[in-house]
């Protein structure tokens, strides 16, 4: 055990994984005086929080007040218990709901986290209890380039949804500039400055060091921890767990030095779910076990449920129960680059979404889950997302971008579709031409007044919010009429799991007769979501695992969950 100690490999707390729940956990126990030790099995750090928009869904936060001081936490929880149906959880809901706002000023105030308001609303804001305003806070953008020689460890983020490198948050002025360059001089000259200041950062860095969103939320924890001296030990898988008796009471590992790191208060599970788990999500995903479609996640392929499996080695209660197993996301494949996630393009004016039968299947401005959802429903798994001349140019489509990029690339590569009339897209997508041209004619007429007749598309203040402002008077909706024609094929993706370890409202991992393992905790999506297969808003993930990161990491230190506010500044 001495010799051991001299290599750093016993600690109080063992965590194993390095997103968002992970390194929160480890941050609030090294703060209340317990050592730690963060192992990830991939050589960079981040997890899938690094892939993500860094939004967090906290209701009652401090941040939200300003634009929504009449929301209460009374409502919130009508909303989560309308959302969530059967599968509500009080004590979890609870709890979430009491140390939310608790677990965002605690890290404001003690370490290199830092959040801005947002004006997201609640994905279903007509929904009991749901609100337009408020409940969603956004990483703090950061200069990575503080974190030393520590940055070449940082996750990227995803290639995919940057331009050149860079990033934008979804709704920020850059991504408005970049769409008026060529319409405005402020706007090119601010264009112009900001790809300077970037190739100016890949010529020192190697990479774009001011970075946005959920890169942004990894790399201020990941210097919280380094600030704390607690090590984040990269290309380190946990190969199996160890226990005495019927306590776990460490890993062990692999990589360059291999053994055994010994954890004397917990063991705590933040491998970031089993999305690229193809064993498990092919048993699980009902369009995969129908044959319906393929699927093509975008997160880390690391993620490969490492936590999901040692929790069940260690006598782990998993279940997948949860009506949607997954956090759904429509993505399309780009060739040669990777998985395009549609996060903004749906809500423009101008584009609709039809099967191969030609027709529309659901309202294209709601949530990614809820389209995804939709998908599945439809019985195809797969949909074509399509628009006109006009409307490529000005929004873009997909991965392709709009003017005054040219489109020949994403043409030549097969990845965008092209017709000069609707029968003619039509053919070349294998879609039903005369159906494809009576569902556009339906739209269109609906559409030249700002009416969807059939979805109702535009009429809450969700589908409005990443919609056209200056689309008048429906910011989400315009008619598909001037062709050439464009279309790209939106197939099955995801942003995470929703299912995981049966655990305590601190973490602890439950058995099948739901008692305890002593020494083993779950975070993240590595623990059943709170919000049971349901996705309400806007960092409904990083919500909750930051929240109960927080919850689970001082239970380790010896601080019951209902404590009151005494330690709070500690």
């Amino acid at each position: 055990m001495e010799r051991l100690e001299e290599k750093g490999r016993v600690c109080d707390v063992l965590v194993i994984g390095s997103g968002a729940g992970g390194l929160a956990t480890a941050i609030v126990a090294k703060k209340h005086g317990l050592s730690v030790i963060v192992i990830e099995k991939e050589p960079v750090f981040g997890g899938t929080t690094a892939f993500s928009g860094g939004v967090l869904w906290i209701p009652g936060n401090r941040h939200g007040k300003v634009n929504n001081p009449a929301d209460t936490r009374e409502a919130a929880r009508r909303y989560m218990k309308a959302e969530t149906g059967n599968w509500f959880d009080e004590g979890a809901v609870d709890a979430f709901l009491e140390a939310g706002p608790k677990m965002l000023d605690w890290f404001e105030r003690q370490t290199a986290v830092k959040f801005l308001p947002t004006l997201y609303p609640d994905y279903h804001p007509t929904v009991d209890g749901g609100a337009d305003v408020g409940r969603s806070v956004l990483a703090e953008p950061f200069d990575t380039s503080a974190l030393g020689d520590n940055l070449k460890r940082l996750r990227p983020p995803l290639s995919t949804i940057t331009f050149m490198g860079m990033m934008f948050n979804s709704s920020n002025a850059d991504i408005k500039h970049f769409f008026n360059a060529t319409k405005s001089l402020t706007s090119f000259a601010y264009v112009v400055k900001r790809l300077a200041a970037h190739a100016g950062e890949v010529a020192r860095y190697g990479r774009g060091v001011q970075v946005t969103s959920g890169n942004a939320l990894a790399a201020r924890l990941a210097k919280s921890c380094f600030d704390l001296d607690i090590p984040i030990l990269t290309e380190k898988p946990a190969l199996r767990l160890v226990k005495e008796g019927d306590r776990v009471t460490g890993a062990e590992v692999g990589g360059a030095e291999p053994g055994s790191i010994i954890a004397r208060r917990g063991v705590v599970l933040a491998c970031g779910g089993y999305a690229q788990d193809l064993a498990r999500r092919a048993d699980v995903y009902a369009h995969l076990r129908s044959g319906q479609a393929g699927h093509y996640s975008p997160v880390p392929e690391g993620n490969t449920g490492d936590g999901i499996r040692l929790g069940e080695a260690a006598g782990g209660a998993f279940d997948a129960e949860f009506p949607q197993p997954a956090a759904w996301m429509p993505v399309s494949r780009v060739p040669g680059q990777g998985v395009f996630p549609h996060l903004l393009d749906r809500y423009k004016p101008g584009m609709i979404a039809v099967l191969s039968n030609g027709k529309r299947f659901t309202n294209e401005s709601e949530s990614y889950h809820d389209v995804g959802a939709a998908m599945i429903a439809s019985g195809e798994a797969a949909a074509w997302l399509i628009c006109d001349h006009r409307t490529i140019r000005k929004y873009g489509l997909g991965h392709a971008k709009p003017a005054p990029m040219p489109l020949s690339l994403w043409l030549r590569s097969g990845y965008l579709k092209k017709g000069r009339t609707l029968a003619e897209l039509a053919q070349a997508c294998g879609i039903d031409p005369a159906a494809l041209e009576a569902t556009v004619a339906d739209f269109n007429r609906g559409a030249r007044v700002g009416r969807d007749e059939a979805f109702h598309r535009g009429e809450t203040a969700f589908n409005r919010y990443l919609a056209d402002p200056e689309n008048k008077p429906n910011p989400c909706v315009a008619p598909v009429e001037q062709g050439p024609f464009y279309a790209v094929k939106l197939e099955m993706g995801d942003l995470g799991t929703f299912d995981g370890l049966k655990t305590t409202v601190p973490g602890e991992v439950l058995d099948r007769a739901g008692s305890v393992i002593p020494g083993l905790f779950a975070v993240g999506n590595d623990r059943a979501s709170i919000m049971s297969g349901n996705y309400p808003g806007a960092g409904i993930t990083l919500g909750p695992a930051m929240t109960f990161g927080w919850i689970t990491g001082r239970y380790l230190a010896g601080i019951a969950p209902d404590a009151t506010n005494r330690e709070e500044a500690a």
